[in-house]
């Protein structure tokens, strides 16, 4: 008899397909299919199953076949720009050294002995490697040495065995990693320094050590060419090296797709005699390198601006004339390119208002008496002329600058009466206008976050005031970093005149904030890719994207648009002040000649630009918000005052708002108190290590993919007197004090500073406490009762009602508060940047 199962056979059993989710995103999608082509669906055909697939097979091997071919011709193409031959690109070399013990003109002669040649004018034609190497000697100068590798080739790396890198060496490596360098040629160049070396064991101990050095900056780097010896291998080499590869495009990401030159020949033409500072038309002479030259865009000459170009003139080549026609040389220049009044970029960099924005400021038109008393010096409430000030009595002249600002950093100040001071003076930010409140009194007041600015005589103080003045200037960045954004409330002043422009807010992630409420002129004039509500910059980025896919098709398909690469042309920009043309013709020429890049649709016009910054870990000076710094992003160089603010990678804030940072800190948390606040912010200072430089200044795009680097620059000060010891900064070198990428160009970020009010609670019972000291009259506490409260260790509140009439005020919170807690109220205003001298 068969027994009876409850439960199924396991012949029975079902058993489902399991869900594969390994892809489930586009990111994992894009990933996956990194290296492979794409497969093209074909079109719906009654052809049997087999023949389709073959067809597919054949599509995917024709396309993979296609691709091969277009690398392998665009790696020709490269080659043969860099021959030997009447349009040929000589191979541009950046020679420098750390140490000044190293003679750069006796290595590259060297180098040149080796293959039989000499170097003429600072070229070499090795006949041997089919090219030709012109070297560029920046000498010790830093800024002469950051101008020369944009334009560069290679950088051949001269090393000491003898003399290690000094300070200012490790700052210009720090510099040059930051920035991007192009192809980097190590070399141990013998030292003119004399010493007791001897080569052997010690000399491969010391390549060693100097190779682990230099990949620290340059980790593609592998192996150093040692000229010290007798032999010639090394150097020879070292030569190979420079000759034999391709020079590569991409090692500096912000120079593909631009056209760029360096300067053979110079001449100016003036519209009509005058003097050296009228404008004119100035011609350069050179080769056309990287991108086509479009005449239709604009080109940046480094150092001097933006210039449009007049028209693009041939030039004859400087190889040996052809024998078969001779005056192939002598022929007259042609016009081989000129701009196209509808397409040619305009130097336009500002937006004009329209009339009725300017129409629409109210303002009192004087009557013509008014005007008449005016112009003839006539009192109008005397009815006297007004006497002119005695002979002694003419006030001093005195300029706001930064504390701890040095006497030739305060030169870059405009001095200008009339204009306000910027927006970082806490003194004058809550007076509104119309309030009586005499400037010589609130000159006198001394708020204790009123340290941005302070009054110095510019004509007879030294500069050891500002280096005794650098103690105060640490002492105010600790106690920032022990109180962060504290303030203690004016006695004198009413907190609510005194921080009129502030505001509450009872979340400063998630409560609104208008980002056009209340601008400043400043915004009517500038350019913006923003739309509202557009936090993550999609419009910026697809602007970029379209550059990006325009160049990319160009190569691909040939279109030049332009003077290709390679040809020696005459580029004549007009409107060029004389004196560019004066400073390269002077007798003590510039280590560096004239260099010009081609500038990208837009990339002239003002906007607000913010830049991922980190602090450099050897610099443990402060840097403080609108300090003048010097920013280097593309081919630019801009003296700026930025202002930091917090940078929240991947979690922006959903109402765009981020917090003011007085002070660019280092990654610690060394004197960081409490956590997460209950109004959206953090205590906790120092804990992060990416911060967001905000300026005005002109855009930059980047076609080749990734982002543009930057650095920030702080001109070197003069040496403490109290230290003894020898400076190793050389006057020219500056200090690298941050470096980072460019971010995007957003007009709608708000960074809003903030400053806590704190009180003390004295009186307490169970949940309600009697808070003193942060106000002084009833009105404060009345006109602030809205604002909700916190305490330091958690607790949340409002004002109830005020206590008599010195400032006093009973608070009622969610829980129970200690006598040992702090009391605090934080209050907001949006902060914008200064104006970049450029």
């Amino acid at each position: 008899m068969s027994t009876h199962h409850h439960r199924p056979s396991s012949s029975l059993k079902q058993s489902n397909k399991t869900f594969k989710s390994r892809h489930t995103t586009k990111g994992a999608l894009r990933d996956a299919a990194k290296g492979r082509t794409p497969r093209t669906s074909p079109k719906p055909s009654s052809q049997p199953i087999a023949n389709s697939a073959n067809s597919l097979r054949a599509n995917r091997r024709n396309i993979a076949k296609q691709i091969q071919a277009s690398k392998r011709q665009t790696m020709l193409d490269s080659k043969r720009l860099y021959a030997t031959g009447q349009k040929g690109l000589s191979r541009l070399v950046t020679v420098i050294s750390l140490t000044p013990d190293i003679d750069c003109q006796a290595v590259v002669k060297k180098l040149a002995e080796v293959v039989g040649e000499e170097i003429i004018d600072g070229k070499l034609n090795t006949p041997r490697f089919k090219t030709s190497i012109e070297f560029l000697f920046p000498s010790s100068s830093f800024h002469a040495t950051l101008s020369s590798l944009p334009v560069s080739d290679f950088l051949l790396l001269l090393l000491s065995p003898e003399v290690e890198a000094d300070e200012a060496g490790e700052t210009l490596m720090r510099t040059m990693q930051s920035l991007g360098v192009p192809n980097v040629v190590g070399v141990v160049a013998p030292s003119t320094a004399g010493g007791n070396f001897t080569p052997g064991k010690k000399l491969k101990e010391i390549t060693k050590s100097l190779l682990s050095f230099t990949q620290y900056f340059v980790p593609s780097l592998t192996r150093l060419f040692d000229l010290s010896s007798a032999s010639d291998s090394d150097a020879l080499n070292a030569l190979r090296a420079l000759c034999e590869p391709t020079p590569s495009q991409t090692q500096i990401g912000w120079r593909v797709g631009r056209a760029y030159a360096v300067a053979e020949t110079l001449s100016f033409e003036s519209h009509n005699d005058g003097e050296e500072g009228e404008k004119g038309r100035l011609a350069i002479t050179g080769l056309v390198r990287g991108a086509a030259l479009d005449p239709n865009r604009l080109v940046h000459v480094a150092g001097w601006g933006d210039y449009q170009v007049d028209k693009i003139l041939s030039a004859p080549s400087l190889t040996a004339k052809n024998p078969s026609n001779p005056s192939i040389d002598t022929e007259e220049p042609i016009i081989l390119a000129e701009p196209t009044p509808s397409s040619a970029s305009s130097l336009v960099s500002f937006n004009a208002p329209s009339l009725t924005d300017e129409l629409a400021k109210e303002q009192t038109w004087p009557e013509e008496d008014e005007m008449q008393q005016n112009n003839n010096g006539m009192d109008s409430e005397m009815g006297s002329e007004i006497p002119d000030a005695p002979v002694g009595t003419t006030p001093r002249r005195i300029k706001r600058v930064p504390k701890g600002m040095s006497e030739y950093q305060a030169s870059w100040i405009v001095d200008s009466d009339g204009e306000d001071d910027d927006e970082g003076s806490e003194a004058e930010d809550g007076i509104a206008e119309g309030d009586k409140i005499d400037k010589e009194e609130m000159a006198v007041d001394h708020d204790p976050d009123d340290d941005e600015t302070e009054e110095i005589e510019t004509g007879g103080e030294k500069y050891n005031t500002y280096i005794r003045d650098q103690k105060q200037k640490d002492n105010n960045m600790s106690t920032h970093l022990n109180f962060p954004d504290e303030l203690d409330t004016p006695l004198e002043t009413p907190a609510q005149t005194r921080f009129a422009r502030y505001r509450g807010l009872r979340s400063v992630r998630t409560s609104p904030w208008d980002p056009y409420e209340n601008l400043p002129e400043e915004y009517g004039k500038i350019f913006s890719w923003d739309s509202k509500g557009d936090m993550r910059a999609k419009e910026w980025k697809k602007s970029e994207t379209r550059l990006r896919k325009r160049v990319e098709k160009g190569w691909e398909e040939g279109v030049s648009g332009g003077v290709e690469p390679g040809t020696r042309v005459t580029i004549v920009l007009k409107n060029v002040p004389r004196s560019v043309f004066m400073h390269y013709r002077s007798a003590s020429m510039p280590p560096i000649p004239l260099s010009l890049f081609s500038l990208h649709p837009h990339e002239h016009k003002q906007t607000v630009l913010n830049f991922t910054v980190s602090r450099n870990t050897e610099y443990e000076g402060s840097v403080r918000s609108k300090d003048p710094l010097i920013l280097l992003v593309g081919p630019r160089k801009l003296r700026v005052n930025p202002i930091y603010s917090s940078f929240e990678s991947g979690n922006p804030p959903p109402n765009n708002v981020h917090k003011f940072e007085r002070y660019l800190l280092h990654n610690s948390t060394a004197g960081a108190q409490g956590s997460k606040n209950k109004d959206g912010t953090n205590t906790k200072v120092g804990g992060t290590n990416t911060y967001m430089a905000t300026i005005y200044g002109p855009v930059v795009f980047s076609a080749g993919g990734g982002k543009v680097p930057c650095v920030l620059l702080k001109e070197s000060e003069l040496k403490d007197a109290a230290d003894p010891g020898p400076s190793l900064r050389p006057p020219s070198t500056p200090i690298l004090v941050a470096s980072g990428t460019f971010h995007s160009p957003s007009t709608t970020r708000i960074i809003a500073k903030r400053v806590i009010l704190t009180g003390h609670p004295f009186k307490v019972h169970k949940k309600t406490a009697t808070v003193r000291y942060m106000f002084f009259n009833a009105d404060d506490v009345s006109y602030f009762s809205p604002i909700q409260l916190y305490t330091k260790h958690g607790r949340t509140g409002h004002i109830k009602e005020s206590l008599g009439t010195h400032g006093y005020f009973k608070a009622h919170f969610d829980g129970p508060v200690s006598q040992m807690d702090t009391v605090c109220m934080a209050l907001y205003k949006r902060v914008y940047p200064k104006w970049s001298r450029g």
